[in-house]
C-alpha cells in the first residue's frame, strides 16, 4: 500500500506568527528526498534511502526536556529530573525568539494525525527547518488522505528548528538545545538538535499525558503485533532490548514498533505511522525484514557508507545510535488499520549485561508490576571510560523519560487491565548469557525468537512444579524445556560453570533493583513491593 500523492494545498501560518514566504506544505518523500541532496545536507545510499547526519545530537538529551508549569500541569506531573518545570513567560520569550528565527528561513510544514483508533486521534502540524526532518515526520506519524486534509484542524504542533541555539542564561535552558512541552498551548518546541527522535517523543510524551488523564487509556511504550487467531501479543523494552526486531515477525502481523495505547475496550491501537528501528550490526539474515524496509523513502541517520552508498552497519563511529525511519508500509507484514484486539501475551524485554536473568520466565501479576515500575535493563561495560562492569539501568514503565504522570499510575492501569484480560506477562533477557558482558555471549536471537513463539503458542505449558523453576534469587518461573532451545541456555546459573560467580552478581543485581524501587515503596502496594527480589546478599 502506497498512500495518494501529495495535494496542491498552499497553507499559511500565521497564527503562529510564522509570515516566511517560503513555505513548502505537504510535500512528497521523492521531493523532500530531492531537496536535501541538493541542499547538501545528505545523500543517497545504494539502497535509495536517504542518509542523513544529525549533527551534534545523535540521541536524546533528557536533560534538556521540559513541560511548562501551568494550571493544567502543576498538580499532575511528577515533577523532578525527569519532568523539569519551564515558565510560561520563559516559554513565550523562546517561542517568539524562534519565531523571528525561522521567519528568515525555508520552511517544511506537514499536517499528519498520531493514533490509529479514530475515537483517539489527534491532528497535528510538523513544521519544519529542515526538509529531511519533515521527511521524518512524514514517516513517523499517521498520513492524512487527501479528503482529510481539506478541512484538517490541528490540535497540536510540533516547531522543530534545529539550528536556533539558545542562550541559557537569557532562555531558562539548560543549554543550547532544548525540547519543550506546552500543554496549555499545545506546542512542542524543539531548537538546537536535529536528532529526529525528538519529535516523535515529544507527541509521545504529550500523549502519555493526555490519553490517561482525559481518555482513561494506557499509553505504552512498546512493540505489538497480532497473530492469526487475532491474539495481540505486547512487548515493552528500552531502547536496544529488541522491540523492533522481535515484533517484526513473518509469522504475525506488526502493529507498531515503538508507541501504542490500549483501551478500555480492550484494543491495542499505533500511535504512529512508521518505524524508527536501530540499524547498529543489521544483517539481511538476522532480521530480513527491517533490511529490506531500508530502500527508497526510508531516512538512515548517522551511517558510514563508502563511495558507493553501500552502509556499514557495524560501523559506529558517529554513533553506536545509528537509526533508520521507514512508514509502516515498508513492512509487507502489517496490520491494517493498526489496531489489535484481544492482549494474550505482554513481553518485557531487557538485554540484562549482568548475565543472571533467565532468557525467558513468567510473571506473576505482583512480579509484573513490580517489574514494569523498574523498567530495567544494563548498560555495558566499556561504553564510558573508566567502566569495567555492566551498570543497571532503570527506566520506571520502559519509558521513564516520556512518562509526566506519576509511575504507579501507568502500573495501576497496567495492573488492571492485565488482570481483566487474563493476559500471561513474560521477562525475556535479550542480553547476556554463559557470564556478564565481557565474560558471557550476547542470547542467540533465534533462541529469543523460539521462546517467544513457544510462550506465544502455549507450547510453554501450563505453570507446575514439573514445567517450571522457580528462581532462587529472583522468584520468577523459568521453563525447564523450551521448543528450539537447548534446556541448558533456559538455566542461567547453569551456563555460567560458578555457582559463586553467578551467585555473587546476582545477588549484585537484586540489591540494585530493591534499591532502585525505595523511591516507588510510599506509593507501591505490599503486594507489589513483594513482586520484587526478597534478599539481600552483600
Amino acid at each position: 500500500m502506497t498512500p495518494s500523492s501529495p495535494g496542491t494545498k498552499t497553507i499559511s501560518l500565521e497564527e503562529y506568527g510564522i509570515v516566511s514566504e517560503r513555505i513548502n506544505y505537504q510535500l512528497s518523500p521523492a521531493q523532500l528526498h530531492e531537496i536535501t541532496i541538493s541542499k547538501e545536507m545528505g545523500k543517497t545510499a545504494s539502497s535509495g534511502a536517504l542518509a542523513i547526519n544529525t549533527g551534534e545530537f545523535t540521541g536524546r538529551s533528557p536533560m534538556d526536556r521540559f513541560i511548562v508549569k501551568d494550571h493544567i500541569t502543576s498538580e499532575k506531573v511528577w515533577w523532578g529530573d525527569i519532568n523539569i518545570p519551564f515558565e510560561q513567560k520563559q516559554f513565550d520569550l523562546l517561542y517568539d525568539k524562534v519565531i523571528d528565527y525561522v521567519n528568515d528561513k525555508e520552511l517544511f510544514v506537514r499536517d499528519c494525525f498520531a493514533c490509529a483508533d479514530e475515537h483517539y486521534r489527534m491532528g497535528i502540524r510538523v513544521i519544519n527547518e529542515y526538509p529531511w526532518s519533515n521527511m521524518f515526520a512524514y514517516n513517523m506519524f499517521i498520513r492524512p488522505s487527501e479528503e482529510e486534509l481539506k478541512d484538517f484542524d490541528p490540535e497540536w504542533t510540533v516547531i522543530n528548528a534545529p539550528g536556533f541555539m539558545a542562550n541559557a542564561e537569557i532562555d531558562g535552558t539548560r543549554q543550547h538545545n532544548f525540547a519543550i512541552l506546552n500543554f496549555g498551548k499545545k506546542i512542542a518546541l524543539i531548537g538546537g538538535t536535529g536528532y529526529t527522535g525528538e519529535i516523535k517523543k515529544g507527541i509521545f510524551s504529550a500523549l502519555n499525558f493526555i490519553l490517561p488523564v482525559y481518555k482513561n487509556t494506557l499509553p505504552m511504550h512498546c512493540s505489538a503485533n497480532v497473530g492469526e487467531e487475532g491474539d495481540t501479543a505486547i512487548f515493552f523494552g528500552l531502547s536496544g532490548t529488541g522491540k523492533t526486531t522481535l515484533s517484526t515477525d513473518p509469522l504475525r502481523k506488526l502493529i507498531g514498533d515503538d508507541e501504542h495505547g490500549w483501551t478500555n475496550e480492550n484494543t491495542v491501537f499505533n500511535f504512529e505511522g512508521g518505524c524508527y528501528a536501530k540499524v547498529i550490526n543489521l544483517s539481511k539474515e538476522k532480521e530480513p525484514e527491517i533490511y529490506n524496509a531500508i530502500k527508497e523513502g526510508a531516512i538512515l541517520e548517522n551511517v558510514i557508507m563508502d563511495d558507493q552508498g553501500v552502509v556499514d552497519y557495524e560501523d559506529i563511529s558517529i554513533t553506536q545510535n545509528t537509526r533508520v525511519s521507514y512508514p509502516l508500509y515498508h513492512i509487507e507484514n502489517i496490520q491494517q488499520p493498526s489496531i489489535g484486539k484481544n492482549p494474550k501475551n505482554i513481553f518485557f524485554l531487557t538485554a540484562d549485561a549482568f548475565g543472571v536473568l533467565p532468557p525467558i520466565s513468567k510473571l506473576t501479576p505482583s512480579q509484573a508490576a513490580y517489574h514494569f515500575i523498574s523498567g530495567y535493563t544494563a548498560k555495558v561495560a566499556g561504553t564510558e571510560a573508566g567502566v569495567v562492569e555492566p551498570v543497571p539501568s532503570f527506566s520506571a514503565c520502559f519509558g521513564a523519560p516520556f512518562m509526566p504522570l506519576h509511575p504507579t499510575v501507568y502500573a495501576e492501569m497496567l495492573s488492571e487491565k492485565m488482570i481483566a484480560s487474563g493476559v500471561n506477562v513474560w521477562l525475556v533477557n535479550t542480553g547476556w548469557t554463559g557470564g556478564p558482558y565481557g565474560v558471557g555471549t550476547r542470547m542467540k536471537l533465534k533462541y529469543t525468537r523460539a521462546m517467544i513463539h513457544a510462550a506465544l503458542s502455549g507450547e510453554l505449558g501450563l505453570y507446575s512444579y514439573d514445567t517450571y523453576h522457580i528462581h532462587s534469587v529472583f522468584g520468577v518461573a523459568q521453563p525447564r524445556e523450551c521448543p528450539g532451545v537447548p534446556t541448558s541456555v533456559l538455566s542461567p546459573r547453569a551456563t555460567w560453570n560458578d555457582d559463586e560467580a553467578y551467585y555473587t552478581t546476582a545477588f549484585k543485581l537484586s540489591n540494585a533493583f530493591r534499591e532502585n524501587f525505595k523511591k516507588f515503596e510510599s506509593y507501591a502496594s505490599e503486594e507489589i513491593r513483594r513482586g520484587g527480589p526478597q534478599r539481600y546478599a552483600f
